[in-house]
């Protein structure tokens, strides 16, 4: 089981993918969108496609509904072989960023316009809309138009409309883009509500890094049509595969280092920046003398104004700090004239508690062998 479950309950490894893409490329012209893609998705689960603009993951996207044909490979939903199957066909819906909606139609028939051509009877698409308002809580507000609704609202329009045709699969494109931060955040629980509901299987196109492992059950990182590391919220933050991956996942610093030894799961390795050599764990396939790359994240690590006993410690200056509430950044200056950010959370109330340090303070840094990402990529 992964150490964060979000969504749905992603289903056992040994089933068969629910989406299976095989060796996906994209070619517009000269330009090469999507290169040599392979991804596997569950059933039921939130899957996001996280990347920078440009990255490919709207084009991928787009495949997937039928909008756009691959140049190279194949696309298989529930067993089926998408290669020729138009958009229309297949059990895929896309909610689309700026959602669509009809300003003339109220927020009921916005729900039930897709289900007009359905093999149903009038009173049967009538209780599937009464059923989506019910789902996404907008009962009170059928009879709206757009127009009266908040951007909140509107999205969970767009969301009931989505899923009143109970597609296999919905593909959802920058859906929270529109809202303010507090909206966004509160937004993000509500999909997740109601895609463990339904069951339908989402797959999230997002540039938003805190969006990605708020939802996902697992995320995959786009760079130049590339995929460069698939995993679950924890896996992609904690352990990063590559450079790319440990700078555009959250916050964090890096530093040249060369590998002193190797021996079981630890290494030891010099860092210049720190003017010491200081305790990792090590990744397969490092050998002694080996270049590297040593990352470390800002919470994970304690900043003192008194050396501590043990553990990996590096000396610093204060160069500057900034108070946010919850926490406090520093930026320290070290031996080698090098920065690195700190957060130190501020648990306790009162302004005595608001620093550890202040400007131009000598302190001390430490941090767990754990807490050193290694990155050979």
């Amino acid at each position: 089981m992964e150490a964060v479950v979000t969504g749905a309950a992603p289903a056992a490894e040994t089933e068969t993918p629910f989406i299976r893409i095989e060796g996906v490329s994209k070619t517009f012209g000269t330009f090469q969108a999507v290169r040599d893609v392979n991804l596997t998705i569950r059933r039921g689960e939130i899957f996001s496609l996280l990347g920078g603009s440009g990255c490919g993951k709207t084009t991928l996207l787009r495949m997937l509904a039928g909008f756009e044909e691959p140049t190279a490979g194949r696309i298989f939903i529930d067993g089926q072989d998408m290669a020729g199957v138009p958009a229309y066909d297949r059990p895929v819906h896309m909610m689309f960023q700026s959602y669509a909606l009809f300003p003339h139609m109220s927020v009921e028939k916005n729900i039930g316009y897709g289900l007009k051509h359905e093999a149903m009877s009038k009173a049967q698409r009538e209780a599937r809309v009464r059923e989506m308002l019910e789902l996404v809580q907008l009962a009170p507000f059928a009879t709206r138009k757009p127009h009266q609704i908040s951007g909140g609202q509107r999205q969970r329009v767009a969301l009931a409309r989505a899923l009143a045709r109970q597609p296999k699969l919905l593909l959802l494109d920058e859906p929270l883009a529109a809202l303010d931060k507090k909206l966004r955040e509160h937004t993000q629980f509500e999909l997740m509500s109601i895609q463990e509901r339904t069951g339908v299987t989402f797959m999230v196109v997002t540039h938003d890094q805190e969006e990605a492992m708020t939802l996902s059950d697992r995320i995959a990182v786009m760079d130049k049509g590339q995929v460069k590391q698939v995993g679950s919220p924890t896996e992609i933050y904690e352990f990063p595969q590559s450079r790319f991956v440990a700078g555009f996942i959250g916050s964090i610093t890096a530093f040249e280092a060369k590998v002193v030894s190797v021996t079981g799961e630890t290494a030891e390795v010099e860092v210049p920046a720190f003017a010491a050599t200081i305790t990792a764990r090590a990744v397969p396939g490092l050998v002694a003398g080996q270049k590297v790359t040593l990352a470390i994240r800002p919470e994970k690590l304690t900043i003192r104004q008194e050396r501590p006993a043990a553990g990996n410690v590096v000396e610093g200056t204060v160069k500057d700090l900034a108070y946010f509430g919850k926490d406090s950044l520093y930026r320290i200056t070290l031996p080698s004239g090098d920065l690195v950010a700190v957060h130190a959370v501020n648990a306790k109330r009162g302004t005595e508690a608001l620093r550890v340090a202040d400007w131009y303070d000598r302190v001390w840094l430490s941090f767990e062998p754990g807490a050193a990402i290694l990155l050979v990529e």
